[in-house]
């Protein structure tokens, strides 16, 4: 009995201890479940460590691996982009009633070119049988009242501030996305001009090489004395029009942060929100985005203010085939549309003339 006894209570005392292990082991895994999604991006960012190289030869990550695809998202929408996709990616269009003329331009340019990756997003019945009429890819969606509502009678912004939403099931699929509004036209194969090396590979709004790619802008505040000059860091921002996205975890946190800010403010614009997401670093109060970002060249894929300002004046320029030529800047757009047709492809060198640089309010 006093054996027994004696045992009974060693087993009591290692009973308690493992109580005391259980709940120790409970906590650590709480603690890291806390921080299981920032371990993972860690994981995903820097793989496996490796000691720095010489001077000058170290090179950082620039982007993050591609999603794992997941079919069951809409398996629809997958068969789909089976047939259409090249190489796992597609230019995607969204489109209303309300741009139909440009759309045809826009699809009539890319057939043109020989582009055979391309999708048009209808927005309401008359765009899918349009598509279908004229032998264009195009998907219509499901149903959905808090999207068909805009879809059908939105304008410009209210259209463009859906394709975000819309987009993230095309990146959870796996497929790389070259966003494009239907005020652009194409003129060579975009896809033969990317780099691939970014999350987000976009066109931009600037007009020279400080604009699009970033200059060191000083600030002048004399009454600062000694510390007058301040200097900042400025660029013009990325275009929300026109831009390459990679299903990588980045780009769907990307377009996830810009849905929910224009679900919550509805008189936001779509472009500033998208810009803020992607270039706002993190602060007190705010995590930033961690993406790679890559700007395009601004003479290859033109905005409009470049060509009516810049490049049809200039001899050497305008000589120059561009990629695209996205008609941004103004809102006469399917008359510009139908005059760069006219001077790069129809050759008629005085197609841009009759157009101001600017445009009548």
């Amino acid at each position: 009995m006093n054996m027994l006894k004696s045992e009974l209570v060693a087993a009591s005392e290692k009973n308690a201890e493992l109580k005391k292990q259980m709940r120790e082991l409970t906590e650590n895994l709480r603690l890291a479940d806390q921080g299981k999604d920032q371990a993972q991006k860690q994981v995903l960012a820097l793989g496996k460590q490796q000691k720095a190289g010489p001077f000058g030869t170290v090179k950082g990550l620039r982007t993050y691996p591609s999603v794992i695809p997941d079919e069951s998202v809409n398996p629809r929408l997958a068969k789909i982009l089976e047939k259409v996709a090249v190489q796992g990616e597609l230019i995607v269009a969204l489109a209303n009633s309300n741009v139909k003329d440009m759309l045809e331009v826009w699809f009539t340019n890319i057939k043109r070119v020989g582009i055979p990756n391309y999708l048009v997003i209808a927005l309401d019945e008359e765009i899918d049988r349009f598509c279908k009429s004229k032998d264009v890819p195009v998907y219509k969606r499901d149903p959905n009242k808090a999207i068909d509502s805009v879809a059908r009678s939105g304008g410009n912004h209210a259209v463009s501030g859906l394709k975000f939403r819309i987009l993230r099931e095309f990146l959870q699929l796996g497929y790389s996305v070259l966003l494009s509004d239907v005020d652009i036209v194409y003129l060579q194969n975009p896809f033969q001009y990317l780099y691939r090396d970014s999350d987000v590979e976009s066109m931009t709004d600037g007009h020279d090489n400080m604009t699009a790619y970033g200059y060191n802008h000083v600030f002048d505040e004399p009454a600062m004395g000694w510390a007058r000059y301040a200097h900042t860091m400025r660029m013009w921002v990325f275009n929300s029009g026109f831009f390459y996205i990679r299903p990588t975890i980045p780009s769907i946190e990307l377009l996830d942060r810009v849905a929910n800010r224009l679900s919550k403010e509805p008189n936001s614009w779509d472009q500033a929100v998208f810009n803020e997401e992607l270039f706002f670093p993190s602060h007190p109060g705010y995590d930033g985005l961690h993406a790679a970002r890559r700007t395009m060249d601004f003479y290859l894929f033109l905005n409009s203010k470049v060509l009516f300002k810049a490049v049809r004046k200039d001899a050497k320029l305008n000589k120059i085939k561009p990629v695209i030529v996205h008609v941004n800047y103004h809102p006469d757009k399917l008359p510009r549309m139908k005059a760069i047709v006219d001077f790069y492809v129809n050759g008629k060198q005085d197609a841009l003339s009759p157009f101001p640089d600017g445009s009548d309010w």
